[in-house]
């Protein structure tokens, strides 16, 4: 070889090495400017040297010229559609009529396992590799002929463009694996705003957008497109010899595919619902639209004999979940001020079913959301609701407006006090910097008495609106002085919900100084920040004492917070209300557990996100602390690990983007208790 093709060479194998730890693994391994000067040298060398273009060099990703249209593949094996189950009755019904087939094959004492799967809403492709090589990629079609699509297919960097051969195995002769195509949900949200931006019609759902992304007909429109690919089973296939769907996702992952992390393996139907209930709770904390869980049935040879009916396996069924976007009208932007003077427009909606209840008012999260999308009254909207997350505006769809549609406009003056607002530099949001405003007040007291912070039962928001309507309460401090005859005179009150209201009150002044510090509602200060502070300044005295300084000093807390929280004491009314509490008998102080000398977790950064069986939110983050262990509450590369429990949320899927470890409750209990290792490496 000479000089320049073995640089090539070199670079091909340093770029797809880089790109299959990227957006295969989800471990970046090298720099963005790093892998930048590998691509910009490697099309300089092809360059000057035509010689040495391949179309399977990375260089070619960004594709080719338009096509005048696809042409049609017949797919070698026929790629089946599924057949649904709409709940457990359903699953137990499939499954069923599945082992009546089995038993009249003479197969009724055998074990079945079944593979629980993700069910991803984008769209279905065959890829084909012949002696390692991708050579013909094509969407699924009606199961028996679909599209070429092969060019599109090379701009989507998940795809290998060679097979990965452990062990300097020869590749096999063919082999046509099966995928779902998807659009991040992330990227969706961006895509859909920078059309709706440009006055370009918008996509529905990640579904319609993916699948419109891989049907360009100009492959480097689909390059600037950020789709993605899960990879789950294999079609037609020469020299690949696996006995079960288990053994396929192995061999999928050690030739460089991506396959989702969270499939697994279950002994039997009731483990395998317990799956798809896992799917169901979890599906608002991954980065791509589930629609369902596929249950598969793992063995090659029970498939065979179980066959199909029309285009539909006996093997798989499809456990469908409620959808999670919709569309509707969106009648009206309001704006709320939250505890921290922060004003958050939403969106009153024509009620709508998606995500499994019916959403009447959406997210909007701050003005400038509202600008990049462009959104106005009147619009027909995209709305996303995943588990149990708040109800969001995606988009809204241009192509259906008719010009009556009214623009969206921030106030100029607090809704709730009539203060001007202002927006501090740096910052997105604008503020209402009235501290006496009603309705920070009526926030801040609402949070106080919530289950993160005082847990004070009874005093839900609904009551806090009452009592502060009725003059019985204007600070956190006023809840201690609350006396059940003028609260059983309010409308929907007794003299037993009122005596349970003051029982309620009584019980929380045992919650301890950190739930205090949190429940005061200073802006920056969470339930871990207000921990770490708490470390450092154990009681009131050495919180009234202490100076931004001092504060910073207490773990995670910079000067940002530190200033916050100065600010915050520098207010004689804030300090009043303090010392009041204190008079009403609330924990105030605290004693500093000495650090754990050496524990399972000594030294290891621990998220924990979603609700636990065993533990609650604060044990789990003192048994961490005990473990010699630090709880966080943002993921980072610097995490540890993750625990998910039930409804784990967006920190799942930071977790899953940067490679960090994830353990269900069941493998954080065994390391705690030290049976178990944590999954890293200590420095």
């Amino acid at each position: 070889m000479s000089a320049p093709a073995d640089r090539v060479a070199e670079l091909r194998r340093l770029v797809r090495e880089a790109n299959h730890a990227y957006y295969v693994l989800d471990a970046p391994t090298v720099d963005d400017a790093v892998y930048d000067d590998w691509m910009r040298e490697l099309e300089a060398l092809e360059g000057r040297h035509p010689e040495l273009r391949d179309p399977d060099s990375p260089t070619q990703r960004v594709g080719g010229a338009p096509a005048a249209g696809f042409a049609e593949v017949t797919h070698r094996e026929p790629m089946l559609s599924l057949a649904n189950a709409r709940g457990p009755q359903e699953l137990v019904d499939w499954y069923r009529r599945a082992r009546n087939v089995l038993e009249q094959e003479g197969l009724a004492d055998r074990d079945v396992r079944f593979v629980v799967e993700p069910k991803i809403d984008g769209l279905a492709v065959s890829l084909t590799y012949e002696h390692g090589r991708f050579v013909r990629g094509a969407t699924r079609g009606d199961g028996v002929t679909g599209e070429d699509v092969t060019h599109n297919l090379r701009t989507i960097k998940a795809i290998p463009l060679e097979l990965r051969t452990p062990g300097g195995q020869a590749p096999p002769p063919v082999v046509e694996v099966r995928g779902e195509v998807y659009l991040p949900l992330a990227a969706f949200a961006e895509f859909n705003a920078t059309r709706a931006a440009a006055g370009q019609p918008t996509f529905a759902n990640p579904r319609n957008a993916a699948a419109g992304s891989l049907r360009q007909l100009d492959p480097r429109a689909t390059a600037e497109r950020p789709l993605s690919i899960w990879c789950y089973a294999l079609g037609y296939r020469e020299g690949v010899d696996v006995a079960c769907q288990r053994e396929t996702l192995e061999w999928l992952r050690e030739a460089g595919f991506r396959v989702n992390p969270l499939i697994s393996v279950e002994p039997d139907l009731d483990a395998a619902q317990e799956a798809c209930a896992r799917w169901e709770a979890r599906r608002g904390g991954v980065d791509y639209d589930i629609d369902g869980a596929v249950v598969k049935i793992d063995a090659f040879d029970l498939q065979r004999r179980l066959g199909a009916v029309g285009r539909a396996p006996r093997w798989a069924v499809a456990y469908k979940f409620a959808p999670t976007t919709a569309t509707t009208t969106l009648r009206d932007i309001r704006v709320n001020v939250g505890r921290t003077g922060a004003l958050i427009p939403y969106a009153v909606l024509d009620p709508v079913f998606v995500g499994g209840v019916t959403v009447r008012q959406a997210t909007l999260h701050n003005h400038e959301d509202v600008a990049r999308k462009d959104l106005r009254v009147g619009d027909r909207v995209v709305v996303q609701r995943a588990g149990d997350v708040i109800p969001q505006v995606v988009a809204p769809m241009v192509q259906e407006r008719t010009g009556d549609e009214v623009p969206f406009a921030m106030p100029e003056r607090c809704p709730v006090c009539g203060t001007p607002l202002v927006q501090p530099e740096g910052e997105v949001v604008i503020r209402c910097p009235n501290r006496s405003c009603p309705a920070q007040i009526l926030q801040t007291i609402i949070h106080f008495a919530s289950r993160g912070a005082m847990d004070i039962e009874g005093l839900g928001e609904k009551t806090v609106v009452k009592l502060f309507e009725a003059g019985l309460v204007r600070d956190v401090a006023d809840i201690y002085r609350l006396a059940a005859e003028p609260i059983a005179a309010l409308e929907g009150y007794g003299e037993i919900a009122a005596a349970n209201l003051v029982r309620g009150v009584e019980a929380s002044k045992s919650q301890p100084w950190p739930r205090v510090l949190y429940g005061l509602g200073i802006r920056h200060v969470g339930e871990v920040t207000a921990v770490a502070i708490a470390n450092v300044a154990p009681s009131l005295d050495a919180l009234l004492a202490a100076g931004p300084e001092d504060l910073a000093l207490a773990d995670g807390v910079g000067p940002v917070v530190a200033s916050a929280i100065a600010e915050y004491l520098a207010v004689d009314e804030n300090r009043a209300t303090l010392e009041r509490l204190r008079a009403a008998g609330l924990m105030m102080a605290m004693e500093v557990a000495a650090p754990a000398a050496d524990g399972p977790l000594n030294g290891v950064t621990v998220v924990v996100t979603g609700g636990l069986d065993a533990l609650s939110r604060d044990e789990a983050k003192r048994a961490i602390a005990a473990a010699g262990g630090k709880s966080t509450d943002s993921v980072s590369k610097k995490t540890g690990f993750v625990v998910a429990g039930r409804d784990p949320g967006s920190k799942l899927a930071k977790a899953e983007s940067l490679g960090v470890p994830v353990l269900d409750e069941a493998a954080f209990l065994r390391v705690l208790a030290g049976d178990d290792p944590p999954p890293v490496v200590r420095a």
